[in-house]
């Protein structure tokens, strides 16, 4: 019998398995851009679009006028204006002081049914929609629409309105009880939209830029401290001042708003 050749017990590497193909079929993974070098200059920056670079040079002064879809409450009021304007130059005198004195905001009133004649005082503007003072509102409340929507600037010329108009009328109801103002107090021709415009020209004033927001206040400002001095009508005077300072006082409720407004500003 031939002798069995002893299984050799010296130390081998054992042989690796062949992983070549495995690790080709991997991926590698990647960075998905390539290192960009420290000194590289910058990417120059998009050109500006033509309209933009027009809409911040050249002066679009149509903007300044109500529209149906930026300015819908500034264009209806305007309209409502319009209407209640030629009654008042085309009707019967008498028949327009009735309408006066129906919408008149006087104690009286105020006191028997004052939603209705706070609402009714505002449909009437002295002069007529063509006279100075009309151009000043519509200029005023679409700048404020533009910029803050339909509905903040109907609550602030609301809120102006009413605010003015109770802050000096209801002095002069508390006069007359305790005997300091006669009776025909009660009945005095008090209607507009003065009040509520005074509101939303302090309202716009926030949203401008100071070097236009000075301006407009201290020439408003000084144009009421004008009609104190005159003491011409002192109610309606102090009304304005106190309509002035309510729209100030929005100012954290206006510019809140702006990035929620419906239209751009002018």
């Amino acid at each position: 019998m031939e002798p069995t050749t002893p299984p050799d017990t010296t130390t081998s590497p054992c042989p690796l398995p062949d992983v070549s193909g495995l690790l080709n079929g991997m991926p590698r993974q990647r960075t998905a851009e390539s290192p960009v070098p420290v000194n590289a200059p910058e990417a120059p920056a998009p050109p500006e679009a033509p309209a933009a670079f027009a809409a911040r040079v050249f002066p679009r002064p149509w903007r300044l006028l109500p529209t149906p879809t930026a300015t819908p409450f500034t264009l209806a009021y305007a309209a409502l204006l319009a209407v209640t304007s030629l009654i008042t130059t085309h009707a019967d005198p008498a028949v327009v002081h009735a309408l006066h004195q129906a919408s008149s905001t006087d104690v009286a009133h105020l006191a028997q049914a004052p939603v209705t004649v706070l609402l009714a005082s505002a449909l009437w503007i002295a002069g007529g929609i063509t006279s100075p003072y009309a151009i000043g509102l519509l200029l005023v409340l679409t700048a404020l629409e533009r910029r803050t929507g339909a509905l903040r600037t109907a609550g602030v010329f609301l809120l102006g309105h009413a605010g003015a108009t109770l802050a000096t009328e209801v002095p002069v109801g508390l006069a007359v009880l305790a005997g300091r103002l006669p009776d025909s107090s009660l009945h005095r021709l008090d209607y507009g939209v003065s009040f509520g415009v005074a509101a939303c020209v302090g309202a716009l004033a926030g949203l401008l830029t100071p070097w236009l927001r000075v301006p407009l206040l201290a020439a408003f400002g000084a144009m009421l401290t004008l009609d104190l001095l005159a003491l011409t009508d002192p109610l309606t005077n102090w009304g304005h001042v106190i309509a002035l300072a309510t729209g100030v006082a929005t100012w954290p409720w206006m510019r809140a708003s702006r990035g929620r407004a419906p239209s751009h500003p002018a």
